[in-house]
């Protein structure tokens, strides 16, 4: 199928948000970003040069034809503080501001009646329904979810969640957008959680559990999914590299929605966790102690042919370990 979208408009510049703006820029498609102030889109415009900096460099040796690479994507794009003027003359809105309902049902009731009837409305939560913004608009059938997974120019996989009355057109045109900006498109229903975020939370979950249960300890449990999947992190340490804050208020919109679905009770120990403060890798303690030579040797060392090979990688991870509890 011909693909009929070639403008996108993107509201909210954050790491999905500018991903977003980026891949469909590199694709030569036409972007407005919109941000709620000056300040905050200077922001999200110096995100995304310092993103596309990184591309340039794999693309050019010389300064140059990196620094024109730049221009020539960032000519793409188009910054504003309008949301309505934002909408006249795009195929695709994409809504990407962080995980409010009230914010985002607000921002899509505003853009409704200025959006061409033909624009397609979609929402990038991992924690709402997408019903909870269609029905209250008056496009149900041309909206949909367009769930991207961080970091977006890197991975290729995007969820396309369907309400029950969401068109075919509507799915044939997503799809073929999302084809066109180089992503692997899978198509769901509005269910909690989606396909993927739903079966690695149970994973992540069903791994603390039996943590609780003293059937393991996290490292061998770690350890052996790591092995048996040929995974880079096992539940635990996925859980601490996702935030247990994260996960609780994943759980605890789903739950909203599944109210007798036991399994979205948190566990007891991550619970404690969160109110200790120690989330997880973005503050240097989860379940595991971060910087911590012990746990490398634990979860890293068997990946490497001697105690010199390891040390060495021991030292850029405690280095990245670092950065990020900074960065957070």
């Amino acid at each position: 199928m011909k693909n009929v979208i070639q403008t996108i408009t993107v509201f909210g510049g954050g790491k999905i948000g500018s991903g977003l703006v980026q891949i469909a820029a590199q694709n030569a498609k036409r972007v407005v970003l919109v941000e709620t102030n000056q300040e905050q889109l200077k922001k999200s415009a110096e995100r995304l040069i310092t993103n596309l900096a990184k591309s340039a460099r794999e693309l050019y040796k010389e300064e140059y034809g990196a620094k024109k690479y730049i221009e020539q994507i960032m000519g793409f794009i188009t910054g504003t503080t309008d949301p309505t003027k934002a909408v006249i003359d795009a195929d695709l809105v994409i809504e990407a501001i962080p995980e409010r309902l009230d914010k985002k049902q607000e921002l899509f009731k505003r853009i409704d009646k200025a959006a061409s009837p033909k624009t397609i409305f979609a929402s990038t939560t991992n924690s709402f329904s997408i019903g909870s913004f269609a029905e209250n608009s008056t496009r149900i059938q041309r909206f949909v979810g367009l769930h991207f997974f961080y970091p977006v120019p890197e991975t290729k996989l995007v969820e396309i969640v369907k309400v029950s009355v969401t068109s075919k057109e509507t799915l044939d045109s997503v799809t073929a957008w999302c084809k066109d900006v180089g992503k692997t498109p899978v198509i769901c229903n509005d269910s909690a959680g989606f396909i993927v975020n739903r079966l690695l939370l149970s994973y992540i979950t069903e791994a603390i559990r039996m943590t609780e249960r003293a059937d393991a300890t996290a490292e061998d449990i770690d350890i052996a999914m790591k092995l048996a999947t040929g995974s880079s992190m096992g539940p635990i340490q996925l859980a601490d590299h996702l935030g247990h804050d994260k996960i609780l208020n994943l759980l605890a919109a789903w739950k909203s929605r599944e109210p007798n679905n036991d399994f979205l009770t948190p566990s007891p120990s991550q619970k404690l966790l969160v109110q200790q403060g120690k989330l997880g890798t973005k503050t240097g303690e989860g379940y595991y102690k971060y910087n911590d030579l012990k746990h490398w040797i634990t979860n890293y060392s068997h990946r490497f042919k001697n105690k010199q090979h390891w040390l060495k990688h021991y030292q850029l991870w405690k280095k990245n370990c670092e950065k990020e509890i900074l960065q957070n």
